[in-house]
């Protein structure tokens, strides 16, 4: 029951990609829209992002930026999260410019995704209830904030906003200080919200491909965010226990920190298990500080964490981090070094991994993107290309995908609706 009539000029290269041959009407912007449909550039699908330069999407404006010149094209932040993917630049403000985008969704895609406020692509005609009348196989995705059908839909809201909303932010920082909010670039919601879009979105091309109808799904970034903290809800739903600050520390794991090396650098230590202290003891030499029975339950260590995190202290601040990381591990003791974001780019398993892929950008030159954290055996998804200029692929869509004529692109540029 696919609905199309438009070549696809733009079609990933390879046909074997799980999803070649998918195409995607991406209106999404910033970090957890473009994040999603990032996904799909990776594993075969053709992602069309639709932009303005009179509006632009706010991470084209943001650092980092390639040799630290600004520009809409040089912003490392926005070629991380579109990698893969087109650009047709359309001013939205213009009847002509909502006219191309309704033809580009009823002639050519299979799915619309937009993470606007709810209610601005029903302003342009093109809500679901409208384009699925013509459309009856179209899938679309719309993230807002808040979903649809509640009282606060219209509300705008960002990573920082959703973050607090739903109490990460209350939860960070230590228990006799004011809750930590992340910086703009560690918005936990940002990370989570994609997973489960995508997920959303599969299922619904999935659903599509076996009866031949669409499926509209108005996800709520409020609500999908929430299950980052389930088990203190549940916790709280259960036992009426209000979860606290507690800095580094953990209800079940003790000890559970960040602690000091002779290098200058910290490793994490999570000790789950009485077995996993048991063997942390005999990796620090069986101190007598540490023969104590009290320490060897998670009771007894948590009634002491204060006086059994100083000790540790002492003790990893003897070795460089690599070195006691090393160690804990083959004694079965949880442990990792506290990367920086240098320090991951150079982590041996990463490279293994493959984890980031270099790519060759116009006005960016050569840069560095993660790759997908799922690897698949026989049709591993990486990105093909790097993220677009602004507009790069306006005259391609309009001319191989649309139609139109030469004098009608010009005629239409000279109107503004193509900015």
């Amino acid at each position: 029951m696919r609905h199309r009539i438009r070549p696809d000029p733009m079609r990933n290269p390879n046909p074997h990609l799980p999803l070649a041959g998918v195409r995607i009407v991406d209106f999404t912007w910033v970090a957890a829209g473009p994040a999603t449909t990032r996904y799909f550039a990776d594993f075969g699908a053709t992602v069309l992002r639709i932009e303005t330069s009179v509006y632009p999407d706010p991470w084209r404006n943001s650092a980092p930026f390639a040799g630290n010149t600004p520009g809409p094209n040089r912003s490392g932040a926005f070629a991380l999260v579109n990698a893969g993917k087109r650009s047709l630049t359309l001013n939205m403000r213009t009847a002509e410019g909502v006219g191309l985008a309704r033809r580009l969704i009823l002639e050519w895609a299979d799915a619309v995704v937009d993470n606007f406020t709810a209610g601005v692509l029903e302003r342009w005609g093109l809500g679901y209830d409208v384009l699925s009348r013509e459309r009856p196989d179209l899938v679309m995705l719309s993230m807002s904030t808040f979903g649809r059908g509640n009282p606060l839909e219209s509300l705008p809201g960002f990573g920082p906003l959703i973050t607090a909303l739903v109490g990460i932010t209350n939860l960070a920082g230590w228990p006799d200080s004011t809750p930590v909010p992340p910086g703009p670039s560690a918005t936990y919601t940002d990370f989570i919200v994609p997973r489960q879009a995508a997920t959303a979105l599969i299922a619904a091309l999935d659903y599509r491909e076996r009866t031949g109808r669409g499926v509209y799904i108005p996800l709520s970034q409020f609500l999908a965010s929430l299950h980052l903290l389930a088990p203190l809800i549940l916790d709280a739903l259960e036992s009426g226990r209000q979860a606290q600050r507690q800095g580094n520390r953990d209800t079940g794991c003790v000890p559970h920190g960040c602690f000091p090396c002779a290098d200058g650098e910290w490793v994490a230590i999570a000790v789950e298990t009485d077995a996993h202290w048991r063997a942390l003891r005999q990796v620090m030499g069986c101190p007598a500080w540490a023969d104590d029975p009290w320490l060897d339950t998670v009771l007894g260590r948590k009634a002491r964490e204060d006086m059994l995190e100083a000790h540790l202290a002492q003790w990893t601040r003897q070795y460089p981090s690599q070195v006691l990381v090393q160690r804990l591990q083959e004694a079965g003791v949880p442990a990792g070094v506290c990367h920086s974001a240098r320090g991951l780019l150079h982590d041996p398993q990463m490279a293994h991994r493959g984890a980031y892929p270099e790519l060759e950008h116009p006005e960016i030159g050569k840069h560095r993107v993660d790759a997908p954290e799922m690897l698949l055996s026989a049709t591993p998804g990486r990105p093909v290309r790097p993220a677009p200029l602004l507009g790069q692929d306006t005259l391609l869509v309009l001319r191989e995908v649309l139609g139109l004529t030469v004098e009608e692109v010009d005629a239409l540029r000279e109107k503004g609706v193509l900015q």
